[in-house]
């Protein structure tokens, strides 16, 4: 424990020294050519910013320097014998030569070394082709080794890990670069990896044989630069050189974390995360890693009508055109359309325009937001309203009825950041969780203002969930009763956040959808609902056996059950979409396969449910619906863009009144879950979580589940 706390001292003694030396400058030599540097790089940063190939395997940016692996000696003029790049700081006039016999001798051994105890698993290995230990070989590397039979005793051999049905481990292969270790207590602030033993006999594993229980723990698989860690689910399914690739856009939460989609033969193989310092940096949560496989469950291939208590398949143009009779003979009042949570912004603009020239208003996402009727006008009401990078600069935090850790679990990666990096405080009113870095429980909002008090830089969270409760009112006014009374902080900071949980909720709101699906329902029962994907709603609330279900979607779930027509549509693997995150931030999810049978693009269903209603809507392809939605609101096609929210000061105005009778308490109305891996439709659908879940209650039965 004591040396764990010694590392975070240390990193947040090495970021405050940085922040310190970020304005000064100063003058290397890399190969006789005079550069200039920030003070603060390291030998290795100062190479790769001028762009000087350079081997390493235990370096990664967004981790604490380790300088176990050897790989990056390089020369520098004055010192005796090669010096590690990656922890030496830069100083005036130094000179450092990457080209010198010196230094490419010293890369030469340190890999004859790794190499003389790694086994000959490439073959077999599912590394191979985007293995590093590969390509530096083949770089830096001697085509013949010097350990023979004579005086060698024969290769090092580790036993294997369990981590659970996620992670397969072949701990042989492993280079002890500590990546792995790194990752999980810096940055998924779980520390259950570590290191035994030393020198040739060191070994990395579990020190009790368990579940590597973290929502990130995926992203060891991508920083492994060996085969030592693979995704057990993707083993031995496809080589690197023979999958497709695609970027695209998560949509199992409401980051919008980027990633991309490899496939092979029109079948999704693995998802991996992509870059983008403004959003997930290069994480990735393992829902969006794994729960893919559910996409191929209970799919949707053709349309059905329903006959007596059975589901027929029919053909597409009958099922148009029961569809649009239903839609066009029903009265206005008595039409209602429910948005589920994968839509993308095409789909809901084209609903959105079908019910309005029918004149019906009643178009309405699952997720209630009890606390304003007016509010939604106002996109600070429904967002993150800081960008998602500038949650690491934070100085106070306070969570309201949320578990960042479970719900956004890229988010909470920034907020343990500042716990880390910033010595952030963070606070919560509601039930213990399981959050993954220190939180102070409060009671009340009193409490709350004496603790945020002093801050310049302070954020309240506040979990979508509270806001369609009955105590919704209360708790938005107490939270911006404690934003108000905070005193100065920085002028362009906005303190009060929403963390939202679905791809298509701010997108909806955007297009002028409105929360609160299942009390609309309630209050009026629809003679006809049109079901965009929507699920969740049906578990809470039966039809009637006179209202009619038209469900439009990609799963046979709940909203299928009870549906009297259906429409195959696409999961967004298969059709490209926009869609916004929770910072309403707009981006484009670019498809990599095809539907599966007769399934079709959402919105193309709606636009033709539309042609045989007779109702004319003004777009049939991808480039005249954009313009449609950059009428609605230019944010949805300023792609990639982060957006300023404006009249944030006027939502207290917006807000219902507060008829609770306790005023100053928040009545925190939470769900804890038991894990993260199977909480909607899609995951509990999954193959792939539904193990990790059995996962999750084996360890709990365990005796080390405290450990």
């Amino acid at each position: 424990m004591l040396r764990i706390i010694n590392k975070l001292l240390k990193c947040k003694a090495v970021h405050k020294a940085q922040k310190r030396l970020q304005g000064s400058q100063t003058n290397v030599f890399i190969n006789g050519k005079s550069i200039t540097v920030p003070s603060y790089f390291t030998v290795l940063q100062a190479l790769r910013h001028e762009r000087v190939t350079i081997p390493s395997f235990c370096y990664h940016e967004r981790l604490s320097i380790a300088g176990n692996c050897r790989m990056c000696l390089v020369q520098i003029e004055g010192m005796w014998k090669p010096q590690i790049a990656c922890a030496l700081p830069v100083s005036k006039g130094m000179k450092i030569r990457t080209n010198s016999e010196m230094t490419l001798k010293a890369q030469e051994a340190v890999l004859e070394f790794i190499l003389a105890d790694h086994p000959l698993d490439c073959p077999i290995c599912d590394q191979g082709g985007e293995c590093d230990l590969q390509d530096l070989s083949m770089r830096f590397g001697n085509d013949r080794t010097r350990f023979t039979d004579i005086h060698f005793q024969g290769k090092r051999a580790s036993e294997s890990k369990n981590l659970g049905p996620l992670i397969r481990t072949e701990m042989t292969r492993c280079i002890h670069c500590t990546r792995c270790i790194r990752f999980a207590s810096q940055v998924s602030g779980m520390d259950v990896l570590g290191s035994t033993g030393r020198g040739g006999e060191m070994l990395v594993g579990t020190y009790i044989e368990k579940f590597f229980l973290s929502e990130l723990s995926g992203n060891i698989i991508d920083l492994c630069p060996v085969g030592a860690l693979t995704n057990k689910p993707y083993m031995f399914k496809a080589r690197p050189w023979e999958l497709g690739r695609t970027d695209s856009i998560d949509c199992t939460d409401a980051t919008g974390t980027n990633i991309v989609l490899n496939f092979r033969f029109n079948r999704l193989l693995r998802i991996l995360p992509r870059e983008n310092d403004e959003i997930n940096q290069e994480w990735l949560s393992d829902k969006g890693r794994w729960a893919f496989d559910a996409l191929e469950v209970q799919r949707l291939v053709t349309p059905m009508s329903r006959f007596e208590d059975r589901l027929c398949p029919i053909e597409w143009h009958v099922a148009l055109e029961r569809a649009a009779k239903l839609i066009r003979c029903t009265c206005p009042p008595r039409l209602m359309a429910i948005a589920g949570p994968y839509c993308n912004a095409e789909t809901l603009v084209a609903a959105k325009d079908l019910f309005n020239a029918v004149g019906c208003d009643n178009t309405y996402v699952e997720r209630g937001m009890s606390y304003s009727d007016t509010g939604i006008d106002i996109r600070a009401a429904y967002s993150l309203n800081v960008n998602m990078r500038d949650v690491e600069t934070a100085d106070k935090i306070l969570l309201i009825g949320t578990n960042p850790r479970f719900e956004a679990p890229i988010l909470n990666a920034r907020i343990r950041k500042a716990y880390t990096h910033n010595e952030c405080d963070i606070y919560a009113i509601g039930p213990n969780c399981q959050y993954n870095y220190h939180v102070e429980y409060i009671k009340d909002s009193a409490s709350a203002v004496k603790y945020l008090k002093g801050a310049k830089r302070p954020l309240i969270f506040v979990g979508v969930d509270q806001l369609q409760t009955p105590s919704a009112v209360g708790i938005m006014s107490e939270a911006y009763k404690i934003a108000s009374s905070l005193g100065e902080i920085d002028k362009n900071w906005t303190v009060v956040n929403v963390v939202t949980r679905e791809a298509s909720f701010a997108a909806a709101l955007e297009a002028g959808w409105k929360p609160g699906g299942l009390d609309a329902v309630r209050r009026a029962t629809p003679q006809v609902i049109l079901s965009l994907g929507a699920d969740d709603i049906f578990c809470k609330w039966e039809p009637p056996e006179e209202c009619t279900v038209i469900y439009v979607g990609f799963q046979g779930d709940k909203g299928a059950e009870v549906a009297t027509l259906i429409l195959p549509g696409s999961a967004y693997t298969e059709v490209g979409g926009t869609y916004l995150n929770m910072e309403c931030r707009s981006q484009y999810a670019y498809p990599a396969i095809t539907p599966p049978g007769k399934a079709s693009s959402d919105w193309k269903i709606i636009r033709a449910i539309a042609e045989y209603a007779k109702v004319c809507l003004f777009y049939s392809d991808t480039d005249s619906i954009c313009l449609r939605m950059s009428q609605i609101s230019p944010n949805l096609v300023h792609l990639g863009k982060y957006q300023e929210k404006l009249f944030s000061e006027n939502i207290p105005k917006m807000m219902k009144k507060d008829t609770s009778a306790a005023k100053g308490q928040m009545n925190i109305q939470m769900k804890n879950l038991r894990d993260y891996y199977c909480s909607d439709t899609l995951s509990c659908n999954s193959p792939t979580m539904v193990k990790a879940r059995k996962a999750v209650e084996t360890l709990e039965g365990s005796a080390y589940a405290a450990i």
